[in-house]
C-alpha cells in the first residue's frame, strides 16, 4: 500500500505553542471541529495530547484527507475522527454542530470568501461561549509589519492575488457581525498569532 501521508515541516517547530493556546481555549470534552487540515499532523498531536475531546478533521482536498487518513490508519487514536470533505466557502457543511472549531493557516492561504464562509459556518454551528481559534501571520492596524511576513504575503499574491495576509481588524469585523467576539490575540514565534474568538 502506498503511504499517503504527508509531513509538513513547519508542524514540528508550532504544533506544541499551538497546543499550549488549544488547552486554555477549548472546552473539557466534546466535538473540535478542525477546518482545513492540511497534512493531518497537527490533528494527530491535537488529539492524542487532549484526549477528553473528539477530533474532527476536514480539507477540501482529495490528497490532503488522504494524508489525514493515512496519519489516522497509523496512530490508531481513538478520539481522532475520519476526515471530511469541507470547503470553508461553502453555504453547507457536513458537520450540524461543534463544540469548539480551529483553522490554522488557512486565512492567508485562501480567498477571502472562504474566511467568510469560516466565520460564518462557527457562527451556525457553534453554541454560545464556544471557542473559534485561528493561527497564523496576520496583518494588524497600527503594526508594521514584519519583514518576513511583507516577504510571504508578497510571495502569496504572487501566487495567487486572492492569498494575502489579511488585517486582523478585518477578521474580528466579519466575525463580530457572526456572534463572535474576538477575547485574545496571543503572539506566537515565527511573527505569527493565535486568535481566540468566542461565541456570544
Amino acid at each position: 500500500m502506498n503511504d499517503a501521508r504527508r509531513h509538513a515541516p513547519a508542524v514540528a517547530r508550532n504544533r506544541d505553542p499551538i497546543l499550549a493556546v488549544l488547552r486554555g481555549a477549548l472546552p473539557s470534552s466534546g466535538l473540535v471541529l478542525e477546518i482545513g487540515s492540511g497534512t493531518g499532523e497537527h490533528a494527530v498531536h491535537f488529539a492524542r495530547a487532549m484526549t477528553g475531546r473528539d477530533w474532527q478533521p476536514t480539507d477540501p482536498d482529495a490528497a490532503a484527507r488522504a494524508s489525514i487518513e493515512g496519519w489516522r490508519e497509523t496512530e490508531r487514536l481513538p478520539n481522532l475522527l475520519a476526515p471530511l470533505e469541507l470547503d470553508a466557502a461553502a453555504q453547507d457543511w457536513p458537520v450540524e454542530s461543534a463544540d469548539a472549531i480551529v483553522c490554522i493557516n488557512m486565512v492567508h492561504i485562501s480567498p477571502w470568501q472562504s474566511a467568510l464562509g469560516l466565520v460564518a459556518g462557527a457562527g451556525r454551528l457553534l453554541p454560545a461561549g464556544a471557542p473559534l481559534v485561528l493561527y497564523g501571520p496576520y496583518r494588524r492596524a497600527g503594526h508594521a509589519i514584519e519583514p518576513g511576513n511583507a516577504a510571504f504575503d508578497e510571495d502569496l499574491k504572487r501566487r495567487n492575488p486572492e492569498w494575502g495576509l489579511r488585517l486582523l481588524e478585518d477578521v474580528a469585523d466579519i466575525a463580530a457581525v457572526r456572534g463572535l467576539d474576538l477575547e485574545r490575540v496571543i503572539s506566537m514565534p515565527a511573527d505569527n498569532l493565535s486568535v481566540v474568538f468566542r461565541k456570544r
